[in-house]
């Protein structure tokens, strides 16, 4: 908590010299560039493991009941994702 403190009131202190009240325009493009970049990265990321995740869930619903081998004898086709 000291060390929160200490931060906040350096940036107290940062925005007094340079005389700023507020961001500017500049600054907010930044912040909304880098929250849209983590967020597509995110999205990516999970996205992917989402889909593997229920894509093997339906596969194994679908083949509850099934028989694993055709009447071949090779192999069910796996699921279709």
């Amino acid at each position: 908590m000291a060390r929160l403190s200490a931060l906040r009131s350096f940036v107290v202190r940062a925005l007094r010299v340079t005389g700023e009240a507020g961001a500017s325009l500049v600054e907010y493009t930044l912040l909304v560039a880098l929250i849209a970049a983590v967020a597509i990265g995110a999205i990516t990321v999970l996205g992917n493991g989402a889909k593997d995740t229920l894509c093997t869930a339906g596969g194994a619903i679908a083949n509850a009941g099934a028989t694993t081998t055709t009447v071949a004898g090779s192999p069910a086709p796996a699921a279709n994702c």
